[in-house]
């Protein structure tokens, strides 16, 4: 049973990487502003260049919860590579929450402008904050497991020790 949840775990998260993936590949080519672009002006745009490069921690983090996964179907996860995955983990949450309120501000003070378009950002606003607050919640929940496993690790080798 340990093993077929494991497998579905790493299922989950590959399907999430490809639409994610797919998502993003997708969405710039139906986006309102961008439906007469020719493919280098829709893809040169600013702000889904940084969305791409923002998006590389959220890729990093499901490698390495896949990883994560690969080593408790092992019977390793009292390891030190384990640690490291979630450490990885938290440290990639943070920045992708980091740089989600970074285009939050962005999007925020170029609307505060008075724009051509009337547009409002408050629907782009209220996605960021709850992305952002998923991103917090996944880094505390990272670093919680992260120092109960090294406390696990660190018995571990003293028992090892003593033995």
């Amino acid at each position: 049973m340990k093993r077929g949840s494991t497998i579905f775990l790493k299922v989950v998260i590959v399907l999430i990487g490809i639409v994610t993936l797919a998502v993003m590949i997708r969405f710039p080519l139906t986006e309102g502003r961008a439906v007469n672009l020719d493919l280098f002006s829709i893809y040169s745009d600013p702000f889904i260049v940084y969305g791409y490069l923002a998006s590389i921690p959220f890729f990093v983090a499901l490698y390495q919860a896949f990883k994560l996964l690969g080593y408790i179907g092992q019977n390793k996860v009292f390891s030190l590579n384990s640690v490291k995955a979630l450490r990885t983990i938290k440290y990639c949450a943070i920045a992708l929450s980091i740089l989600i309120v970074m285009a939050a501000i962005y999007i925020r003070l170029s609307f505060s402008v008075k724009s051509v378009t009337d547009d409002d950002p408050a629907g782009f606003i209220a996605v960021a904050l709850v992305a952002t607050f998923i991103s917090v919640v996944i880094a505390t929940a990272a670093a919680v497991f992260e120092k109960l496993l090294q406390s696990a690790v660190d018995i571990k080798s003293e028992n090892d020790l003593t033995v």
